[in-house]
């Protein structure tokens, strides 16, 4: 699928798309819960139906249609992660080991409807340097991405290009990308330390030599290119590349900001999403400045930053965060809509917003996904909890069933 498209996803075999039915759910509208069900025709939402008497009606006017029983189980729009690197650790899950980028993609691809992640930005960073974010393998990964998804898929597979601000040479990789638009999402990026999520003394060469492998006079080498590329940063070049996003219809995010000043910095380079702010001031100005606050999944599951940065929930609560990513790991996103419910921070309706609407409208994909509306691409998924854990069921993208659990006793 190019960009922009909700067409119903192919399975390879058979495009004819059978009218569906999820009935007898508890269905979590924009707005509040609904008993009831969602039926599907033609890929799209076609009804949601409060009655038994018009399931019967619409079952009589489709009478081969296919029907999931979601009775004590919840019913929702399929999630969409706007920021999700874990696609890297697919391809490298330890330093110097690198898998193929097609077995890593269909692999990764497969575990994401078992999450309820119906829509994946995957996130792939260019100019960082560490990992796989050397050039060849980020344009390599987006060049499979895009020729993947136009063959087949099991959920839409968008690409957030996430560009280090000191990479000189990047940009024009940048431009020729939104120009010929083949990303879905960008955003600006600065990891050099002394500031954003490096801002203590030694985080960001404690992070490298952890995570990379690499020694203290490696890590030295990284720390004194990194901060020599910063100073020849350009900025107006960046101001140029967001007012390009713009006009292509793309959303642009800055990440870590740290700041009020660093917020008002942001939006002069035409973002609209603000990821991971640093602290709860920063985020309650971005917020209050008409800006999409992104907080992390995992954040909110574990109650903590792995940073020890903006616990995620101080954010929800104090209304300066209205969306959630799983950042790096998957899983979390389904288990943090829950947990926000369970715990008061939101009503579930709101939690669900965070990981549905919200990064929708944030990407401006909104006319399309992000809700159980009729008329919308039916992306839906099936949730049961287990010993208070929200597992999925059956997950629907497009109108067509990806995948289907069940359990033994």
């Amino acid at each position: 699928m190019d960009k922009g498209t909700t067409e119903p996803m192919s399975n390879g075999m058979n495009s004819i798309i059978n009218p569906l039915i999820v009935k007898n759910g508890t269905v979590a509208l924009p707005d509040r819960l609904l008993e009831g069900a969602v039926a599907v025709k033609d890929g799209r939402i076609d009804a949601v139906l409060g009655d038994e008497e018009g399931v019967a009606e619409w079952l009589r006017r489709h009478p081969d249609a296919e029907s999931i029983d979601a009775r004590g189980r919840y019913v929702l729009p399929g999630l969409i992660d706007i920021h999700c690197d874990a696609i890297e650790k697919e391809v490298q899950p330890r330093p110097n080991t690198l898998f193929p980028l097609d077995m890593a993609l269909l692999e990764f691809e497969r575990k994401l409807p078992a999450h309820g992640i119906t829509t994946m930005y995957h996130s792939l960073s260019l100019g960082v340097g560490l990992s796989l974010r050397g050039d060849h393998l980020l344009t390599g990964m987006v060049e499979h991405i895009r020729a993947y998804r136009s063959r087949r898929s099991m959920v839409r597979n968008k690409i957030h290009l996430r560009f280090e601000v000191s990479h000189l040479a990047g940009m024009a990789i940048v431009e020729n990308y939104l120009n010929g638009n083949a990303i879905d999402y960008l955003s600006f990026m600065d990891h050099s330390p002394g500031q954003g999520q490096y801002r203590a003394p030694g985080s960001f060469e404690r992070y490298v030599m952890k995570n990379q492998g690499v020694n203290a006079e490696e890590v030295r080498e990284i720390v004194a290119d990194l901060t020599e590329r910063r100073k020849r940063v350009d900025w107006e070049g960046l101001r140029r590349l967001g007012r390009l996003a713009g006009e292509r219809g793309i959303a642009v995010a800055s990440h870590d900001d740290d700041s009020a000043d660093k917020v008002e910095e942001s939006i002069g380079y035409g973002v609209s999403v603000c990821e991971f702010p640093i602290n709860l001031e920063t985020a309650m100005h971005a917020a209050k400045r008409g800006l999409h606050v992104c907080v992390g999944a995992p954040n909110v599951v574990r109650g903590v930053s792995h940073d020890k940065n903006l616990r995620a929930l101080d954010a929800v609560s104090a209304g300066a965060a209205d969306i959630l990513c799983s950042d790096y790991h998957p899983s979390s996103m389904l288990a943090a809509v829950f947990k926000l419910a369970d715990e008061g921070v939101a009503a579930l309706p709101e939690a669900v917003r965070m990981a549905t609407l919200h990064p929708a409208q944030a990407l401006r994909a909104d006319g399309e996904l992000g809700s159980i509306e009729p008329g919308k691409a039916a992306d839906l998924i099936v949730v049961d909890r287990f010993e208070g854990l929200p597992w999925v069921t059956d997950t629907i993208v497009g109108g067509q069933a990806v995948y289907r659990a069940s359990t033994r006793y």
